[in-house]
C-alpha cells in the first residue's frame, strides 16, 4: 500500500466528507489504494497521488468519481431478512389497515445496484399490491445504471434469492438474470445524495435507509435523521441497519418496541407499544 502525503490524504478526506458525508479516517487509508487505484488507471493517471493532484487543482469530475468509488455499495437480495419480514408482516398490514385502499409510497435511500428495491417489489407483487410506488435513490450514477438495467450475475442472484422467486420474477439472459417488467416497472430510480435537499420526493409511508448512517459523523447522522422524519407520513416507518439507531440523535423518531431496526414518529411508536 502506498502512503499518501498527509496533506493529500487530508484533502481527500475532507472533499469526500463534504460531498457524501462519509468519514475517511486514517484507519480506512487502505481503501485509497484498493478503490482509487482502479479509477486512476481507468482515467489514465500514473498513480492515485496524480489523481488526487487533479482533484486539488479543481477537477470536479474526478472529485465526484473518487467520492463514488470510495463509497461502499455492498448489497444483495433480501439482505438481513428481518427488515423484509417486518415490511411484509408488520408494516404493510398496519398501514393498509389504518387506511384501506391506501397506495403505499416507499423510498429506498442508498439503493446501490437495486437489489433492495427489487426485493420490495417482489413482496408487493406477491401481496397483490398493484398501486404501490417505490423510489430508489443513490448518489452514484454508475451503480444506478446497473440498477436500472436490472441484470445480475448468477452469483448475485444466489445471494439471498430463493429459487422460486428467481424463476418467477427473473428471466435468464445468457449467463445472467434480468428482472421481469412486472417488477422493474414498480421501481423509479433517481440520483440523489442524502446531504442534499430531498423534500422534492414528497411524503413517504416507508423509508429504507440501511447501513448508510454508520459512515457519517454524529452531527451528520442527526441532521439526516431529522430530515428523514420530515419526509415520513405521520403513521409511517423508517428502517435502519442493525448497527444504526436514532437514540441520542433525534427526538423526532422513536424505536418501535419489539422490532429491531424499526422506527417511527413518537406518537406512532407509542401506539405500537400500547
Amino acid at each position: 500500500m502506498t502512503a499518501l502525503p498527509s496533506n493529500k490524504f487530508e484533502f481527500l478526506s475532507q472533499d469526500v466528507k463534504t460531498r457524501t458525508g462519509l468519514i475517511l479516517g486514517p484507519e480506512k487509508a487502505y481503501l485509497v489504494d484498493s478503490r482509487l487505484g482502479p479509477l486512476a488507471r481507468k482515467e489514465g493517471f500514473a498513480s492515485v497521488e496524480a489523481l488526487i493532484d487533479a482533484m486539488m487543482r479543481g477537477d470536479r469530475k474526478m472529485c465526484v468519481a473518487a467520492s463514488e468509488a470510495l463509497a461502499t455499495h455492498e448489497t444483495f437480495f433480501f439482505r438481513d431478512k428481518t427488515p423484509f419480514e417486518l415490511f411484509e408482516k408488520t408494516i404493510m398490514p398496519t398501514l393498509k389497515g389504518a387506511r384501506p385502499g391506501r397506495s403505499l409510497r416507499i423510498w429506498c435511500a442508498a439503493a446501490s445496484s437495486g437489489q433492495e428495491p427489487y426485493s420490495l417489489g417482489m413482496l408487493l407483487d406477491e401481496a397483490g399490491e398493484r398501486g404501490a410506488e417505490i423510489l430508489a435513490t443513490d448518489m452514484s450514477a454508475q451503480v444506478l445504471e446497473k440498477a436500472k438495467a436490472g441484470v445480475y450475475t448468477q452469483f448475485e442472484v444466489q445471494r439471498g434469492l430463493p429459487i422460486q422467486r428467481l424463476v418467477k420474477h427473473f428471466e435468464q439472459v445468457g449467463e445472467t438474470w434480468k428482472v421481469k417488467p412486472h417488477i422493474s416497472q414498480r421501481v423509479r430510480f433517481e440520483q440523489g445524495n442524502l446531504l442534499d435537499d430531498f423534500s422534492r420526493y414528497g411524503r413517504m409511508d416507508v423509508i429504507f435507509c440501511r447501513n448508510v448512517l454508520i459512515y457519517f459523523d454524529i452531527d451528520t447522522k442527526a441532521k439526516v435523521l431529522d430530515r428523514l422524519a420530515n419526509q415520513l407520513t405521520d403513521d409511517g416507518f423508517l428502517l435502519l441497519g442493525a448497527a444504526e439507531t436514532v437514540v441520542g440523535l433525534t427526538d423526532n423518531l422513536r424505536p418501535v418496541p419489539g422490532h429491531r431496526g424499526l422506527y417511527a414518529k413518537p406518537e406512532t411508536a407509542a401506539k405500537a407499544a400500547a
